[in-house]
């Protein structure tokens, strides 16, 4: 099966941040300007954490705080679960899955080469089922 940089390959490693100290209303306006629903935080090239819609909804609106006057790092997640470009996708799935998360920074070393979603693995697992499944009907009508 495909590994995450196969991927990164075809979907290109384009990287949207934000920086700590930055607000979490400039951060809304990127994700939805770039329909995105996770931005990396990065400080100095350095990951730090990652901020998601689902960290605005929980951090921010049901704490009656105000976008305008929250900083990225009050509410970001800083314990961030990565992948490594050999990662394979069965393992990525499996580790999104049981962490209940929708996004991987994907590190080679300390660097952050790329960013795969729970719907980019989706992708490339019904592509590859896809090509299987025609490969045998093939195979089965010569």
């Amino acid at each position: 099966m495909k590994k995450i940089r196969d991927i990164l390959t075809g979907k290109g490693s384009q990287i949207w941040s934000v920086g700590p100290d930055d607000k979490v209303f400039d951060a809304l306006r990127l994700m939805e300007a770039e329909h995105l629903g996770a931005l990396l935080v990065l400080e100095d090239g350095q990951l730090t954490g990652i901020i998601s819609e689902r960290d605005y909804a929980r951090k921010v609106i049901l704490r009656g705080r105000f976008s305008h006057a929250t900083r990225v790092a009050e509410i970001m997640s800083s314990n961030v679960v990565c992948a490594r470009p050999d990662q394979s996708i069965e393992e990525s799935m499996a580790v999104m899955t049981d962490r209940r998360i929708r996004h991987l920074p994907v590190l080679d070393g300390d660097t952050v080469i790329g960013v795969v979603s729970i719907g980019d693995l989706v992708k490339a697992v019904i592509a590859e089922q896809q090509f299987v499944i025609e490969q045998l009907e093939h195979y089965i009508t010569g």
